[in-house]
């Protein structure tokens, strides 16, 4: 049953070159930045605090970290979203 879905899965989602080039809408990418930045910016508040035993402090780190690692996260995302390897 299993075998039968994955199978008949990859049968009817067969796609072509034109569709999987930019399989990925910028939206997308934007969003998938946001929801990792949060994970990652709560990681950098939690240890910054922890470092230094100042929320204020840890609070300035994190805000900045999250600005500059998404943007970071976006256009890397684009650009794997470029390269055929793998897809």
């Amino acid at each position: 049953m299993i075998t039968e879905q994955l199978v008949g899965a990859k049968q009817k989602s067969k796609s072509t070159y034109e569709t999987d080039k930019s399989s990925e809408k910028p939206i997308r990418s934007i969003a998938k930045a946001v929801s990792w930045r949060i994970i990652g910016t709560l990681d950098t508040l939690l240890i910054s605090y922890i470092l230094t035993g100042k929320i204020a402090l840890a609070a300035s780190i994190a805000s900045i970290d999250f600005i500059t690692k998404m943007v970071l996260y976006f256009f890397h995302e684009r650009l794997w979203n470029k390269v055929s390897w793998g897809k």
